[in-house]
């Protein structure tokens, strides 16, 4: 019966950040009317939607806890340094195919910087510490029973950029898949939300800096790189733990059900 109660209480709290997103542009118009600026209104408007997030988490984890519970206490250089490492491979690959873009004016920067630190973070927290998170971490369900809503909600949640059908079903199929990286790069680090937060964070700059591609679907070279970051990530993940700690956080006693 706990376990059941705690589930509800994410899927509830996590549902209500979802509804008020929906509102996210309004919202952010209102507050920017009275701050007049841009970047300081996308916080804002983050944190306010985040609020049934913050709740569920105090409920879930204890309010003394609620750093840890949404792995925000893990090493934040350390989380940097992985991150900079894994993306390495995208880095590069986006600077050989893409084009830097050269537009500098505020507007430009503020899409930058709302689109791969706030989003970044944001999504990460939302989705991977409190959704995945909590679910994972504090119930006996296994790690696909605690992903797969966030998946699918996390790749529908993409779909907007491309009208073209086919477009849209590889949006989808890319976004959902990320999801699932990105959760399990958080469990398999000790639930250091920072791992996924920065990775994600530079494989946006990557991506809207050198100009890749105008979806998450991508071409066929910015894929290429973009799986070698993957498996770069997979490959150090796996070795680093095996060797460390000679187990997975996720494995056959975890993957469905906690044993």
């Amino acid at each position: 019966m706990k376990d059941i109660k705690k589930i509800l209480i994410v899927i509830g709290c996590f549902l209500l950040y979802y509804i008020g997103s929906k509102n996210f542009k309004t919202m952010y118009q209102g507050i920017n009317s009275v701050l007049h600026n841009g970047l300081w209104s996308y916080l804002v408007s983050y944190l306010l939607i985040g609020i049934p997030i913050f709740a569920g988490t105090i409920l879930v984890g204890g309010r003394r806890q609620f750093l840890s519970s949404l792995g925000l206490n893990g090493g934040v250089i350390k989380g940097l340094l992985i991150a900079i490492l894994f993306v390495l491979p995208m880095l590069i690959g986006s600077a050989v195919i893409g084009t830097i873009t050269t537009d500098t004016s505020y507007p430009a920067v503020a899409k930058l910087i709302t689109g791969s630190v706030f989003a970044g973070f944001f999504e990460e927290l939302y989705f991977r510490a409190f959704l995945f998170g909590l679910i994972f971490r504090y119930t006996k369900l296994g790690f696909i029973p605690a992903i797969i809503l966030g998946a699918i909600i996390f790749g529908l949640g993409h779909i907007y950029q491309s009208d073209d059908n086919t477009i849209k079903v590889g949006i989808f199929l890319v976004t959902f898949m990320g999801s699932v990286w990105f959760a399990w790069l958080f469990a398999e680090w000790k639930y250091n939300i920072w791992v996924p937060i920065f990775l994600h964070m530079l494989m946006n700059a990557s991506w809207m800096i050198f100009d890749v591609s105008d979806t998450a679907a991508g071409n066929t070279y910015a894929n290429i790189f973009r799986t070698a970051t993957i498996v770069l990530s997979i490959t150090f993940t796996v070795i680093y733990r095996l060797r460390k700690d000679k187990q997975l956080t996720v494995n056959k006693n975890t993957v469905w059900m906690k044993r």
